[in-house]
C-alpha cells in the first residue's frame, strides 16, 4: 500500500515547540504493533507500541485493527520537529491536528498545527 498524498505548504511557528520524544517509533507497512489508548487532546492518534517496546503515537488510519491484531498499513515515523517562533518551515501533510514539517536544515517531523500560521500564496 502506498501512503496518502502530500502537498507543500510555507508556514510559520507562531509558538516555541520542544519535541517530546527523541527516540521516536518508526513503523513499516505490515509491521505488527500493540494498540493502546488514543490521545485525549488529538483523537484520532493512538499510542502503539512495536515488538521491541518503543511506542509512539500513531494516526488511526495508519493501522489496521483485526480480531487479535494490529498492523501498519503505511511506513510510518513519530518524529517530532522542535521549532522557534518566526521560523519558516514548509508542511508536507496533515493528520488530525498536526503537520509533517521541513526546516530549512532539511530536518522534518510532526508539529502542532495551532503552532503554525500558513503563509499568503496570494
Amino acid at each position: 500500500m502506498s501512503q496518502p498524498k502530500s502537498t507543500q505548504t510555507t508556514c510559520r511557528v507562531l509558538a516555541n515547540y520542544q519535541a517530546a520524544y527523541p527516540d521516536p517509533i518508526i513503523v513499516r507497512a505490515g509491521e505488527d504493533l500493540v494498540a493502546g489508548k488514543e490521545d485525549p487532546d488529538y483523537p484520532g492518534w493512538i499510542w502503539c507500541t512495536d515488538r521491541n517496546g518503543k511506542g509512539g503515537w500513531v494516526p488511526d488510519d495508519f493501522i489496521e485493527r483485526t480480531e487479535g491484531s494490529t498492523k501498519a498499513r503505511y511506513d510510518y515515523e513519530a518524529t517530532e520537529l522542535s521549532a522557534s517562533v518566526g521560523e519558516e518551515l514548509i508542511i508536507t501533510k496533515e493528520k488530525r491536528g498536526w503537520a509533517w514539517c521541513i526546516n530549512r536544515s532539511g530536518q522534518s517531523g510532526w508539529l502542532p498545527v495551532a503552532n503554525l500560521e500558513r503563509e499568503n500564496t496570494s
